[in-house]
């Protein structure tokens, strides 16, 4: 990249640490004072929502997940994600049940066929899930939601996006009969319906996000909730299964929101027909919650 791109990228790449702390200053004023630390109780349940993909608290997650090696490619890459969790509570939804709206906006940080990288706006993922009321979440410790997923191509350049307009079936489970563990998935398969130019590849990928949180003491939790396992149904399509695992803290102080913290290693396993894959990637990242917007939202 030129000088003047190479500015521009590292301008976009504060963007969403501008907007996390844009919305922590929002919280802040909304949020209602404490007079007592949290209780170990309350940790569990904040580790639990901070994790949990089917929560019904309100909550942003930015994450930043930079990989300095790479299969296929010696340039390192960069991803940074702003991802709200919308909750939708009866009567305020179609259906009587909560709803879950989850997009994601991704900075990336590509290879560039010229040599060196770039930085472009990725595609915009979203899945729209709703949450049954069977069986009893109180009885069982078990949560279930289904629903569809979608893919938008607002990709900014052929290298940051797929360049396929993709939906498909979306299910959830997460099971918390354990004290102190969280542990269930995520599964998606969009499949791609049309495409912004005849070059593209069809699109038919089966991902599932395992999710788990275990407390540890006080403040601090085990986390693994950012590796995307990807299987695509196409002959020759990319398989990918990557491990993730690292440490998370939940900070809850008088007049602001609660949020947590997290670092996390990513490892690829195993690989398949993907001639350009992350290798190690370190992700650091924080949730914001705004517990105060499930009484305008219906709860």
């Amino acid at each position: 990249m030129n000088r003047s791109s190479t500015i521009c990228a590292e301008a976009l790449l504060w963007v969403p640490f501008i907007a996390a702390l844009l919305l922590t200053l929002t919280g802040a004023a909304f949020a209602q004072a404490q007079t007592a630390p949290a209780s170990l109780e309350q940790e569990e349940r904040l580790e639990r929502d901070f994790t949990d993909p089917l929560t019904t608290l309100p909550q942003v997650i930015v994450r930043d997940s930079y990989t300095p090696a790479n299969y296929g490619t010696n340039v390192e890459t960069n991803q940074a994600i702003i991802r709200p969790l919308i909750p939708r509570i009866p009567p305020n939804t179609l259906l009587p049940f909560n709803q879950l709206i989850r997009p994601t906006l991704a900075l990336v940080t590509v290879p560039s066929s010229r040599g060196g990288s770039r930085t472009e706006f990725g595609d915009l993922p979203l899945f729209d899930v709703a949450v049954l009321p069977w069986p009893d979440r109180k009885r069982t410790g078990l949560l279930v939601a289904i629903g569809p997923t979608f893919v938008f191509p607002t990709a900014t350049s052929r290298s940051a996006g797929q360049g396929a307009w993709q939906a498909g079936p979306a299910l959830g489970a997460i099971y918390t009969g354990i004290p102190g563990l969280l542990i269930g998935f995520i599964a998606q398969n969009p499949i791609g319906f049309a495409y912004t130019s005849p070059n593209r590849p069809p699109q038919n990928t089966f991902q599932f996000q395992p999710v788990l949180a275990l407390h540890l003491w006080h403040e601090w939790y085990l986390r693994s909730a950012e590796a995307n396992w990807t299987v695509g149904w196409h002959r020759h399509s990319p398989t990918m299964l990557p491990l993730s695992a690292g440490l998370g803290r939940t900070l809850v102080r008088p007049g602001l929101p609660p949020m947590s913290f997290f670092v996390t290693g990513q490892w690829m396993l195993y690989r398949q027909f993907a001639s350009l894959a992350p290798q190690t990637t370190i992700n650091f990242g924080m949730t914001i919650a705004f517990p105060q917007l499930r009484y305008y939202w219906g709860h």
